[in-house]
């Protein structure tokens, strides 16, 4: 494929709503150092096109990942704000904050008054919200215990040896490709059609019986698939990859149980389908994030 081809799709998709040119692009974009190099750059120079100043343009280029590496939020306008006069960027990695102070913030070079602070803290997706209840399954065994080599589960619901326990959204679910509603939706009537059968009829693992058997077998085989995969990989995404820091680099979600259209074309080879899928058809692009 030439580099006008290929240049030509990515502003097709560019400029169009929803999350197309990250997730109905080339299939090797997220794969491929060398195919993600090429969006990166069409990114770093839409970034540049739309920031009038070229060091606030820099400052909102990311420069340890790829684009579509780490997970990309919806726009509109959001790179024309910082022309705005009222508008100032201030890099904390330059000048750290230093304090809170009554009329503002105080940092490493000066103190700006605002009437209203936001502040973004972000927040330890995934397994954050069960590793902060002491969750213990069968024989006492603790939840973080079991995952601190990585969380492993099946189909993101229910983790051997702790048979009571449903954890919605959890690791290795769906969450990444399919809408949260109808996850949500889809896991209750899950949990709800186990615990009316265990009322009815008073379900109990049977002694000397291999739990989980050929199923257990088969989340195990596509942990490691995935791990496997994706150690070898680019991808730097926090709430996939890696629990903060407290384990090794591990494959958090489950992306193939959910059809999204991206056709067979890679960003090296002729393509053979650029239809490309679109999402959220009433939003606007994604941003890259920064």
């Amino acid at each position: 494929m030439s580099p006008e081809v290929r240049e030509a799709f990515y502003e097709k998709l560019y400029g169009e709503p929803g999350f197309g040119i990250w997730m109905g692009n080339f299939r090797d974009v997220l794969i491929d150092k060398d195919a993600n190099a090429t969006i990166t750059e069409f990114m770093r120079r839409k970034i540049r096109e739309r920031v009038q100043d070229p060091k606030v343009a820099a400052k909102l280029i990311p420069t340890n990942h790829g684009f579509g590496t780490r997970r990309v939020p919806l726009e509109s306008g959001y790179y024309e704000v910082f022309n705005q006069a009222n508008v100032r960027l201030v890099d904390l990695r330059e000048t750290p904050i230093e304090r809170i102070t009554p009329a503002g913030i105080k940092t490493a070079d000066a103190e700006y008054e605002f009437d209203m602070i936001i502040y973004a803290t972000g927040f330890d997706a995934i397994t954050g919200a069960f590793d902060r209840i002491d969750v213990r399954g069968r024989d006492g065994r603790r939840l973080q215990d079991k995952w601190s080599d990585g969380p492993r589960t099946y189909l993101g619901l229910q983790i051997e040896g702790f048979p009571n326990l449903f954890t919605l959204v959890g690791p290795a679910q769906r969450g990444d490709v399919l809408q949260h509603p109808a996850l949500h939706r889809a896991e209750r009537r899950l949990g709800d059609r186990a615990h009316r059968a265990h009322a009815r009829e008073g379900l109990r693992p049977r002694r000397g019986h291999r739990r989980g058997g050929a199923r257990l077998d088969r989340a195990r085989a596509r942990h490691r698939a995935a791990d496997a995969v994706h150690a070898g990989r680019f991808l730097d995404d926090g709430h996939q990859l890696q629990r903060a820091g407290k384990q090794k680099r591990t494959f958090m979600v489950y992306a193939g149980g959910a059809r999204v259209p991206r056709g067979n074309a890679t960003a090296r080879s002729p393509p053979a389908a650029m239809s490309g899928s679109r999402s959220a058809r009433n939003a606007r692009r994604p941003p890259w994030d920064s």
